[in-house]
């Protein structure tokens, strides 16, 4: 490689601007990771809401016609 393309080691502000996008990057990633989690979760406890929803509506149904009339 041609020794002009190379970086220069005391180039700080074009250092600084490199690192203050990979920072902001690294951290969108998080972001988007964290989003997604999230939106698993959200919809892992509607399931198990209504689950939950259902199992309480049959208890129900089966104590009612156990009564006695």
């Amino acid at each position: 490689m041609p020794r002009n393309t190379l970086p220069d080691p005391h180039d700080y502000p074009s250092a600084r601007r490199s690192a203050e996008h990979l920072r902001r990057e690294a951290l969108d990633d998080f972001w988007r990771g964290a989003d997604a989690a999230w939106s698993r979760i959200q919809l892992d406890a509607g399931a198990r809401l209504v689950r939950s929803t259902l199992r309480l509506q049959a208890r129900l149904r089966h104590r009612h016609a156990a009564r006695p009339a």
